[in-house]
């Protein structure tokens, strides 16, 4: 944290993929040219941020997701009579785009359906318990950047491997998988593998976990687990996070369904 109204948050999130999330307020603070190992994908919430990348000037504001490639050097500062900025950056593997595109996909303007993909990502970022879901985001965001930028985005039906992957969520419903491990165990790119199961069973593998999570804590709640103690057993973070979803696809809290759900 700092004084005159800038503040800095950073942390790693359980997320495979991703380095570092970074949160931070700044008002006069200079960035001098630098480069990274990983992708940067920012969003900026207040003000603008003036920056040079490849010895072109560029803006960086609310109306769209800015890219910084790996290994290209830029610098930033808050854009004149901005007042500061306010930003959000996750700091991705090299690998999560291929770098031969890069110059296609940083160069792509803003599009509202990319910018609404990349604050869901930066939302599932902060959830405990939203690993899946922010890792299926990555896919997601990465689509959106690379589309028409001749990275091949056929989805490719494949019934026997969304079975499998189905197969496998089932087998670790309480302790979780990721894509990355799944793509590891059933021979498949993560980003094939979540695709070909939302086109298989009309819903993503983190959504499929998760109301299966809530099957399994509707039993346990009926069989009168308190609810702290079925959030744990079912594979849940904790009982905030049972009640979220809980409450989204019953309409009730776990205590209400206990209480008024039992003979």
């Amino acid at each position: 944290m700092g004084g005159g109204g800038t503040w800095m948050r950073a942390w790693h999130p359980a997320v495979p993929g991703v380095r570092e999330v970074l949160h931070a307020r700044m008002t006069d603070h200079a960035y001098p040219a630098h480069a990274h190992a990983e992708w940067a994908l920012m969003l900026v919430d207040e003000g603008a941020v003036s920056y040079q990348l490849g010895r072109h000037a560029r803006i960086a504001d609310p109306t769209r997701a800015t890219l910084l490639p790996p290994g290209v050097a830029h610098d930033g500062r808050a854009a004149p009579r901005s007042g500061g900025f306010r930003k959000r950056v996750v700091y991705l593997d090299a690998s999560w785009i291929s770098e031969t595109l890069a110059g296609a996909v940083v160069d792509r303007p803003g599009r509202p359906d990319l910018l609404r993909e990349t604050r869901r990502l930066h939302r599932a970022l902060e959830l405990p318990g939203a690993e899946l879901a922010a890792e299926e985001m990555l896919v997601a965001v990465a689509d959106r950047f690379t589309v028409g930028s001749g990275a091949d985005q056929r989805v490719v039906r494949d019934g026997a491997l969304a079975r499998r992957l189905r197969d496998l969520l089932e087998s670790r419903l309480v302790e979780g998988v990721t894509l990355a491990e799944a793509g590891r165990l059933l021979g498949a790119h993560p980003s094939h593998l979540s695709r070909t199961f939302t086109t298989a069973f009309g819903l993503p593998p983190h959504r499929y976990l998760t109301t299966r999570r809530v099957d399994l804590a509707r039993k346990l709640l009926l069989d009168g687990t308190p609810p702290a103690a079925a959030a744990s057993m079912a594979g849940f973070h904790d009982q905030p996070h049972l009640t979220r979803h809980f409450r989204k696809v019953l309409g009730a809290t776990p205590a209400r369904f206990a209480r008024e759900g039992c003979p």
